[in-house]
Parts: C-alpha cells; structure tokens; sequence
C-alpha cells in the first residue's frame, strides 16, 4: 500500500512539472474545435467562405481564445465559466453561465445526431437509395435516440468507459476523414477536374447587404465554439505571456486551414444548388471515392464519420453535465440533479439531459423537413452559446476595471487597453452573430418566417429563465457535498483579510 502510494505521489510530481510545448497545444485546440459535419453549410457560399472563415476567426476564435486563457488562469478553481461570470456578476449570473454551456450543448444533440443518421444511410450499395432514406424523418428519429442513449449508456459506466471511444474515434471520425476530403480536393484541382465553384474575384467578398444570406455563414461561430476548454492549460505552457498567444494563432491558423479546404473540396465536386446541409458531405466523399476509382471505399468512410459522431457526442454528454454536478453541489440544483451512481455519474442530469433531447428530436417529425429542423436546432444552440460568450468577454472587460489587483498569470498582450479592444471586438461579433441568427434562412424552407423566429424567442426565453427559476427557489439544504474549489466565496464577497500587527 505504501509503495502504491509512493508511487501516485510521484506520478503526481511528475505530471505538475511536465509543460506543454507551443505546438502540442495547438493541435489540443485544434482537436477541441475541429468537426466536418457543418462544412456543407459553408459550401453553398463558395469563395465568399473563406471570407466569413477569416472574419469569425478574427472576430472571434481568437478573441474568444485569450480572454479564456486570463480567466482561466486567474480564476482556476472549479466551476470555469461559473466562476469567470459569477466573479464579476455575481452568483446567480455565473449560474446562468454554465447552465447555458450545458442546455446549449443538450440542444446541439439533435442536430450532430442527424449527421451521423445521414452517414449510417450511405453505408447503402446506391447512392440514391442511400439519398432518400437519409432524407426520412421517422429513419433520423429512430436512428438518433439510439445513438443518443446508447451514448448514454456507456458515460452512466463511469468516467474510464468512454475514454477509447473519444480518443480513436476523433482519430478515426474527424482527423483522417478531414485529411482524405482535402487531398482529393488538391487532387481534383491538379488534375483539371471540372470545378463545380465559380472561381472568380467577385465571389471572394460576398454582398454584405443581402443580410437573410448571413444567417447560414453566422452558424460558423459554433465551428470555433470550444477554444475555452483548453484555456485552463495556460498555466502549464512555459512564458505563457509570449508562448500561449504563438498557440493561439498557431492553432487558428490550423483550424482555418482545415475548415476552409474542406469546404472547398466539397464546392470543388458538387454544385452549389445541389448541395444539402445533412448529405452533401458523404455525397462529397461518394463522389470523390467513384472518380478515383474506390467507390467501395465510400461505406467505410461513411461507418467512420458515424463513430466519430458517437464519440463526440459521448464526451460531451458527460463533460458540460459534470460541470453542472459541480456547481450543483455548492447549493445551485436541487439534491435530485445531484444523485450520482455507483460509478459517481450524474445519473438523474443525464435522464433529464436525455428527456430534452428526446423532446426536441422530435421536431423533426413536425416542420417541413429535416433541414428545416437541423437547421432551426443549430440556430438555437448558437443563440444560447453565444450569450454564454457576451457574458464571458463582458466579464473579463469588467473584471480588469473593478478587480485590477486580482493576481493574473496571463494577461490578454496590451493591459487593460488590450482587453477593452480584443473584449470588444469578441463580444461585438458574438452580438452581430447572435442578432443575425433570427432571420430566416433563404436557402431552406422552413415554413413561416414568424413562426422561425417565434420558435428561436420563445426558446431563448424558456431556457435562459429556468437558470433564474432554479436560482430564486434553492434552498440552503441543496448544498450536498463539500467542494471547496467550488464553494470557496468570491472575491468580492470575502471578508477583509486581518492587518497583521506590528512587533
């Protein structure tokens, strides 16, 4: 017993003295952000892609980035967004916080559950079978509440159960499928393939006056959503003031790379009125694989796009939801959302979790189409993830006028002046973003437009209030559990430290 624990105290040692290079977290950035299913959405923009790319880069991921690593580094106990917000705004706004983390990740469910429905659909012999029976509403629904609970089923087995499961399916789903797409794209052009995107100065700066078409293009903003996760390694990065902004843009630059090659083998292949927001990307990989002569290589392709879903979705039914647990603990939910299992999983969260996505997976059956849904769900997750962002970069900008002496480690590069602008600049694109996400999409018929943007009101409304309903009617018997990091008052509401007294 004693040598075991000898040697856990040296494997502890060991692991707080080891530092992230530069490029080792660049791509853990790059793995946290990175997903190909909504590539097809950008796709129908064409060159003017790369231009929304590059403006939600600047006006975001980077943005987002830095003003996440000052946080995290200055409030590192637990709770993360929780206690970034709850600092500046107090408690029951940090509560709003990171319930919006978790409902907006619930929400996201449906839509990352449809990509991987439409995948297992193309694992097919023809294509155009494989095309109609991805396109039906009642296939999707079944298909996504089993991949869904089965997800489940495997975090309710304990934290360790998922772990190879996230790993080799990123590897698997997301990393080598992104690679094969872009090749072929770099191939299909080298090889003077007709080109199916009109190649032409005009299409690089899209017509900002048309503001209906930006509602697709504001969807982007999710693609970087994430880039905060990893901000609570600034501290295990050596002179991070001067090494974590080089993985920052390092890791963007990646990103961007990945995101807007992608996109361009898809509009390379596939014309832009043809392209669908749920199928074109395996469509893509079809279409590629035939040309080059590997069409039996497109069910493969399409089985690991589905396993990479599985993954994705599997890490985050238990990362957002055990964030929750936590701040639960400190009193915030009632002791029913705390119970956990035998193996300390948030089993009741994840039921409830579970009901949510249940209920809105039905959507599906209800509007006109599965675009329609898909993209109606997208919208309200990027509404509720966004406000989670103003209130982040509202905070940090607040935090260096009314908390200047708090110790930071990392410091966003230009003191105060620099968090006012780089702040600014985030929290002026997650508000442009936010305000975009109600018009109505030209490019897919979703019934009425009152009732697009009555749908998208009302949601805001139901999930931003229950946070604050939960709030006001907790009850000093919630507080279950003895987390210190958790617990621990904030800044403002701590009691004077004593003078100390002179000799």
């Amino acid at each position: 017993m004693t040598e075991v624990t000898a040697s856990k105290e040296t494997t502890k040692s060991v692991a707080q003295t080891v530092k992230l290079s530069v490029f080792t977290l660049a791509i853990m950035n790059v793995a946290a952000v990175v997903s190909l299913r909504g590539l097809p959405a950008e796709a129908e923009y064409g060159l003017g892609s790369i231009f929304y790319y590059l403006f939600a880069a600047v006006f975001f991921l980077i943005p987002v980035s830095l003003v996440a690593a000052e946080l995290a580094s200055t409030l590192p106990q637990k709770g993360g967004i929780f206690r970034w917000v709850g600092e500046a705004f107090g408690p029951h706004i940090g509560f709003l916080a990171i319930w919006l983390l978790w409902i907006e990740s619930t929400i996201w469910f449906p839509t990352v559950l449809t990509f991987a429905a439409v995948s297992l659909a193309f694992i097919g012999p023809d294509q155009t079978w494989d095309q109609a029976l991805s396109a039906n509403k009642f296939y999707v629904l079944a298909t996504c509440l089993i991949i869904y609970w089965g997800a489940t089923l495997v975090n309710l087995r304990g934290v360790a159960a998922g772990a190879k499961l996230s790993k080799y399916g990123a590897l698997i789903g997301t990393i080598i499928p992104g690679a094969i797409i872009i090749l072929f794209g770099i191939l299909w052009v080298l090889l003077g393939k007709p080109i199916q995107m009109p190649i032409n100065k005009a299409e690089l700066i899209p017509d900002l006056t048309q503001l209906n078409n930006l509602v697709l293009a504001s969807s982007i903003f999710l693609f970087y959503a994430g880039m905060e996760m990893n901000a609570v390694h600034v501290r295990e990065i050596d002179n991070p003031s001067r090494n974590y902004p080089r993985a920052i843009f390092l890791s963007s630059a990646i990103t961007v790379a990945l995101f807007v090659l992608g996109t361009m083998a898809i509009g390379f292949i596939i014309p832009r009125s043809e392209i669908n927001l749920t199928q074109s990307l395996l469509v893509a990989y079809f279409d590629y694989f035939n040309a080059f002569g590997l069409g039996f290589l497109a069910p493969v392709m399409a089985i690991a796009l589905a396993i990479g879903v599985l993954a994705g979705v599997s890490t985050w039914i238990g990362g957002p939801s055990r964030g929750l647990l936590s701040v639960g603990h400190a009193g915030y939910l009632p002791p029913f959302m705390q119970k956990t299992n035998k193996n300390g999983i948030q089993i009741n969260i994840l039921l409830i979790q579970g009901g949510v996505v249940t209920l809105l997976v039905l959507l599906f059956v209800v509007l006109p189409s599965v675009q329609a849904a898909y993209q109606i769900l997208s919208q309200l997750t990027i509404m509720l993830y966004l406000i989670m962002y103003v209130l982040m970069f509202t905070a940090a900008i607040y935090l260096r006028f009314r908390s200047p002496n708090l110790p930071r480690p990392y410091k966003v590069p230009g003191g105060t002046i620099g968090m006012v602008v780089i702040g600014g600049i985030g929290l002026a694109g997650a508000l442009l973003a936010y305000g975009l996400s109600f018009l109505p999409p030209a490019q897919i018929a979703v019934g009425s437009p009152v009732a697009w943007v009555g749908l998208l009101a009302l949601g805001n409304i139901v999930f931003v209030a229950i946070p604050f309903i939960i709030y006001a009617l907790r009850k000093p018997s919630w507080k279950t559990a003895i987390d210190e990091d958790t617990l621990e008052p904030f800044t403002w509401q701590r009691p004077a430290e004593p003078q100390a007294k002179g000799k």
